[in-house]
């Protein structure tokens, strides 16, 4: 059973029943779901955990959906990878990769909407749908015909290719908006108002957001039971950044795991970097950019979790990084020719933050650090394109020796 007893407001603290609500009618902050932690710790164990589904919803005690209701797609328990070539590149000893690029859609959204999806089944709507960067349009899509309700989504019109495509095939209806995410996700708004359609990142964003706590949950088991010195996540929204914090901390507070000392470090592209130039500032409020970035997944210029993600580098005495544009395919190449693992863009801001990081002190040579790939390099072909190399020979011995030496 469920161990949610409310939602609760993160501004002014209004309790709200537990309905497909998002923001407080007071305040108007954003609404978060609450849980009785006594109940839980009571019913979980670190062996309790390992005899479940080797998925994210082995934690299904921590997430707001009816056990025999969860949509599983196989989504979650992806590998955390020690990255031995990279590492000594970087000069780190104990740097991991959370590969979460492998998820049934190829991304950690099937994570966020496996939750979502399965919360708004039980609240009876019909039709899922979404606003999306890219990769939550293709994991709604794929969610909606799992469950044989009806997917919409909407998205800018200038995304990747890959993403578009990753989402037609599972026969969602798709509306491309000439405008940015932002303006996206206003439309999406007004949708939910007045149509009966559960939006998985508006209405039921409560829940949704829920399912990032599980890259938490995971790192912690597989290291062992317990938490890593650093945490180095890629930032749109900045929701993904602070609830794998608050599933490090949940652990610990039902006596999974010890004390958690995670600095958490937010990494974004130059283009479209709000929380990091706010932390960089030293302001407590984030200002909306417009953004411009090859980052396009996370082109968030008005973050709705972006004064959350700056309390949470507070509260873990982490720190906001910006990965220059060109640096981001720098990134991407990077990790696939050390790891052997092609991630997307979000991955290559990932992955140039990190080394900043370490070129700037702040990450140390035996620190345990995890670096959050979250998804899979195919959908943003095009961005690597300009750096792949091919070498055309006549078919002949003497064709591919002279293609050699000319190298």
């Amino acid at each position: 059973m469920s161990h949610v007893s409310c939602l609760r407001c993160r501004g002014c603290d209004r309790e709200y029943p537990v309905e497909p609500l998002n923001a407080c009618d007071f305040c108007f902050g954003p609404l978060e779901v609450e849980y009785d932690y006594a109940s839980i710790s009571k019913a979980v164990s670190r062996e309790s955990i390992a005899e479940g589904p080797m998925t994210m919803w082995r934690y299904h005690d921590f997430l707001p959906v009816e056990a025999d209701r969860a949509l599983d797609m196989g989504t979650g328990f992806t590998p955390l990878i020690h990255a031995k070539n990279l590492g000594r590149q970087l000069g780190l000893e104990n740097l991991y990769i959370k590969n979460d690029s492998v998820n049934p859609t190829y991304s950690f959204k099937d994570r966020v909407v496996s939750v979502a999806a399965g919360k708004a089944l039980e609240f009876e709507f019909d039709t899922l749908a979404c606003a999306s960067t890219g990769n939550l349009m293709g994991s709604v899509a794929a969610h909606g015909a799992k469950a044989g309700v009806p997917t919409m989504v909407f998205f800018p019109s200038n995304l990747e290719k890959g993403k578009v495509l990753g989402a037609g095939i599972y026969g969602a209806t798709l509306i491309a908006v000439d405008g940015t995410y932002d303006q996206v996700n206003r439309l999406c708004s007004e949708l939910a108002d007045n149509h009966r359609w559960a939006f998985v990142n508006v209405n039921m964003r409560p829940y949704y957001a829920e399912g990032s706590k599980t890259l938490g949950y995971e790192v912690a088991e597989q290291l062992g039971w317990k938490s890593p010195d650093h945490c180095v996540v890629p930032g749109a929204s900045g929701e993904l950044f602070t609830k794998i914090h608050k599933g490090l901390t949940e652990m610990s507070d039902v006596g999974l795991i010890g004390e958690v000392d995670t600095h958490m470090h937010i990494a974004q592209a130059e283009g479209c970097s709000p929380i990091v130039q706010a932390y960089h500032r030293g302001d407590d409020q984030v200002l909306p950019v417009r953004p411009d970035t090859i980052a396009k997944s996370l082109a968030i210029g008005n973050p709705a979790s972006g004064p959350f993600a700056l309390k949470t580098i507070k509260e873990s005495d982490g720190s906001g990084v910006i990965a220059y544009e060109n640096e981001v395919v720098e990134g991407i190449k990077l990790l696939a020719e050390t790891e052997g693992i092609f991630t997307e863009t979000a991955g290559g801001v990932v992955i140039s933050g990190l080394k900043r990081l370490v070129e700037n002190g702040h990450i140390k040579s035996d620190d345990v650090t995890v670096a959050y790939v979250t998804g899979n390099g195919l959908k943003t072909i095009e961005v690597v394109e300009p750096v792949v190399e091919t070498i055309t020979i006549k078919p002949t011995y003497g064709s591919f020796e002279d293609a050699m030496a000319s190298r």
